[in-house]
């Protein structure tokens, strides 16, 4: 089994999700705002207890792919919200997904925090080259979070997914592992000098 480590920012932090955590992840996917933007529908409770369910198996699987990780407010160990890397099965790429955070959240305003802390353990410790991450066309206020994060302006991908009965563009942005680097703050630093040694449990 593999465990990320902790990965902490200066306003958040991340960590795997437990058990414990069904919650405010099954308020989060069954919410119907805080769904809006996502690639997938909104769920219901058995639904997103069976996501959560499979979120909790990724350490399980080898090679893993998926991090589903919890985001936390520094000195506190309660969910607010959620954030995502899939790892391509090819080349040497990874793409940052659903983030998503509580209204009621203390880490509001700092979501592109959670993406480079992934951002940095995937250049680190999974020796990724590139990573990629995508909005909805429609949804103008995350290109500032994105840019924010260290990625880049790449295309728009037409009708890429469908929810809520329509199909959606979606533009993309990527970084690229020698430039981002170079822009890391302390902390990312510190996660990309360490490898983020993986935690054999």
């Amino acid at each position: 089994m593999t465990h990320l480590p902790e990965l902490h920012g200066e306003h958040l932090w991340l960590r795997e999700l437990r058990a414990t955590d069904l919650a405010p992840f099954e308020r989060i996917h069954t919410h119907r705002v805080l769904t809006r933007y996502l690639g997938i529908d909104r769920m219901d409770a058995r639904q997103a207890q069976d996501a959560f369910a499979q979120c909790l198996a990724q350490p399980y699987t080898h090679p893993r792919r998926k991090h589903t990780l919890a985001v936390c407010a520094p000195g506190d160990d309660t969910v607010v919200g959620t954030m995502g890397l899939l790892v391509e099965e090819y080349g040497s790429n990874a793409m940052l997904t659903s983030l998503v955070l509580l209204p009621d959240s203390p880490v509001r305003g700092h979501g592109h925090e959670a993406g480079r802390l992934l951002m940095a353990y995937g250049f680190g410790t999974l020796g990724l080259h590139r990573i990629w991450a995508g909005h909805r066309a429609d949804h103008t206020r995350m290109s500032e979070v994105m840019r924010a994060a260290g990625l880049h302006p790449e295309a728009t991908l037409r009708e890429l997914f469908h929810t809520q009965g329509t199909w959606h563009d979606v533009t993309t942005y990527a970084a690229l592992a020698p430039e981002w680097c170079r822009s890391a703050t302390p902390a990312e630093q510190a996660i990309l000098a360490d490898g983020g040694r993986l935690l054999p449990v």
